[in-house]
Parts: structure tokens; C-alpha cells; sequence
């Protein structure tokens, strides 16, 4: 097993999400908010025995500015497919330009 091996077993998919997320979208804000206790009994996880598979996800970038909410999402993903092929689940994105950021924090 090579060294990229190891270090996802070690990290948490959480601070995986968080570094891939940071590196591509060079974010200003990010969190990552795991639900997963919240789904662990609905019918689509039945037999998954994956601890970290729900996330809640908002994102202030740069790299959002012009993009429509779809093309937003899609960078996301993007990010992240690696820990979409391995077990991730489901995200709930909030995903938002620092602009759109500081008129709602003005609020």
C-alpha cells in the first residue's frame, strides 16, 4: 500500500473533504459538519458499514464568482469523487462567493 494508502486510513474523511476542498477551491470559509448518525437507519444504508457516508458542507470561494449554483456543486464533487467512489454518500452544500458571504453576514 503506497503512502496516499495509509493517509486516508489514518485521516478522517472529514479532514480528507477538508484538504481536497481547500487546496481546489482555495476557500475562505469552510465547514464540514458530519451527520451520518442521522441516516445510519434509512433503508439506503442498510448493510454499509462505513462510519462517515452524510455531510453537511458550506464553502465561501473565489472560484465560485460568476458560476451558477449547479457549476458550484459541480466543482465539489469534483473535488471530492475519490471519497465519492469510497464510501461518501451524500452532501448537503452550501456553496457561496465571499460577496454573496458578506451581504448575508450584513444581514
Amino acid at each position: 500500500m503506497g503512502s496516499r494508502g495509509v493517509a486516508n486510513m489514518i485521516l478522517s474523511r472529514a479532514s480528507r473533504m477538508k484538504a481536497k476542498l481547500q487546496s481546489s477551491l482555495e476557500a475562505s470559509l469552510l465547514e464540514i459538519e458530519d451527520v451520518s448518525h442521522q441516516h445510519a437507519g434509512h433503508a439506503a444504508m442498510k448493510g454499509n458499514t462505513a462510519a462517515e457516508t452524510h455531510f453537511n458542507v458550506k464553502i465561501v470561494s473565489p472560484k465560485f464568482d460568476g458560476l451558477n449554483l449547479v457549476k458550484r456543486h459541480r466543482l465539489v464533487y469534483d473535488a471530492l469523487s475519490e471519497e465519492l467512489q469510497s464510501g461518501l454518500h451524500a452532501l448537503s452544500i452550501v456553496a457561496k462567493t465571499p460577496q454573496e458571504e458578506g451581504a448575508a453576514a450584513k444581514k
